[in-house]
């Protein structure tokens, strides 16, 4: 089983914490749809032998398509490639696009699944972010999409400077209250050329706190595990049988195809990413080209890749697959670093799987790269 990603490279403005890939510009918006189904197209062979299960519109903000946009890119896909009898199809929405007309249109079409980014109910939040929606917006629609859809994913963001763990339990209970199956939640990082990353720099917005986000990811994990929710991924959290297939395929290591501007592709032994800049990928893909850069991986590259994310899931990390893929040397080495944190009780080691504990989950990335394997003949 495989997925398909579709990047959706525009934005209605900016958000000041964001450094994916996008344009506020939407001139070329037709260009690139019409480009995006010929990259499609262009890359069938690449899954010929694969079925698809998970079909997936991320961005940038994909809800600035119109229906018959991501229509006519599903329609692409199926024409070009075997889908599975029940794939996921997810789009990535914002609240200001998601009118009562708009989600029962999408409620007919082919998407099966929305996630919806919200990322805080308090209005000074949305503004100091600079999400294109308001509070009110975000209430409205998830009212009314929760009559359309089963399958909704909620995104909120946690550490925010200045939140209380009042306001952020309210934040949280507020999303439970819609009754969603599935909520991803993620620290505010201040990532490098990014608005935040100038306003912390100039004073203008406090420095988030390590603490406080530590402080709120144990209250979220409580509160939503106290309502049947399953920690599946350390920024995921799902009741049974809603898992996000696409993002649990990825944790995986399945395969996947990025398609569109900066969308980056797995296929067991490489990793490919396309430029990150629309005019040449538009100019790229015109002249019949693939605008991207390929990088097979080493032994230790997909060693590392696989503790880095089995250790954020609740499935771990494996001995002996690390053992029957990578070698005994491997499996001893990650056994030999781990046991530090298991003695400190940041790590368990159980029936043969590594995994974090309640204690050392949100340090999870930390404690991956610390059993990290580094050749330098490889290198």
């Amino acid at each position: 089983m495989a997925g398909i990603y579709i990047h959706i490279p525009f934005c209605r403005q900016a958000c000041h914490y964001c450094d994916f890939h996008f344009s506020t510009s939407m001139k070329k918006k037709d260009e690139m749809v019409n480009a995006l189904a010929k990259e499609i197209s262009q890359r069938k062979n690449e899954f010929a032998s694969e079925t698809v299960e998970t079909i997936y519109f991320g961005g940038g903000t994909p809800s600035v398509l119109n229906n018959e946009e991501i229509n006519f890119l599903i329609d692409t896909v199926c024409k070009n490639y075997h889908i599975s009898a029940n794939p996921e199809i997810t789009l990535e929405a914002n609240p200001d696009d998601l009118s009562i007309d708009r989600i029962n249109r999408l409620s007919n079409s082919p998407i099966n699944r929305l996630s919806i980014g919200i990322q805080s109910f308090f209005e000074d939040d949305l503004k100091m972010m600079n999400r294109a929606h308001n509070a009110q917006q975000s209430v409205e629609c998830l009212t009314e999409a929760v009559k359309h859809f089963d399958n909704i994913s909620i995104d909120l963001i946690y550490g925010v400077p200045g939140m209380t763990n009042e306001r952020w339990l309210h934040n949280v209970e507020k999303a439970l209250s819609f009754g969603v199956p599935h909520i991803s939640s993620y620290a505010l990082t201040v990532e490098p050329k990014t608005a935040l990353h100038s306003f912390v720099q100039k004073g203008i917005i406090a420095q988030p706190s390590d603490e406080a986000a530590q402080e709120h990811f144990i209250l979220l994990v409580d509160k939503l595990q106290e309502n049947g929710f399953v920690h599946y991924e350390l920024s995921n959290f799902g009741k049974e049988g809603y898992f996000s297939r696409n993002n649990t395929a990825y944790w995986l290591g399945k395969k996947y195809l990025g398609i569109g501007p900066s969308a980056h592709s797995y296929d067991g032994i490489s990793r490919s990413w396309n430029i990150a800049n629309n005019a040449l990928y538009l100019k790229a893909i015109e002249d019949g080209e693939l605008p991207s850069q390929k990088e097979k991986l080493t032994i230790s590259d997909r060693y590392n890749e696989y503790v880095m994310t089995g250790l954020r899931t609740i499935w771990g990390v494996s001995a002996e697959r690390v053992e029957n893929e990578f070698g005994i040397l491997y499996k001893n080495y990650m056994l030999q670093e781990a046991a530090n944190f298991i003695s400190s009780e940041l790590l368990s080691f159980e029936d043969g799987i590594l995994k974090t504990t309640k204690k050392g989950k949100f340090l999870a990335d930390g404690l991956a790269s610390d059993l990290f394997f580094i050749n330098l003949e490889e290198a």
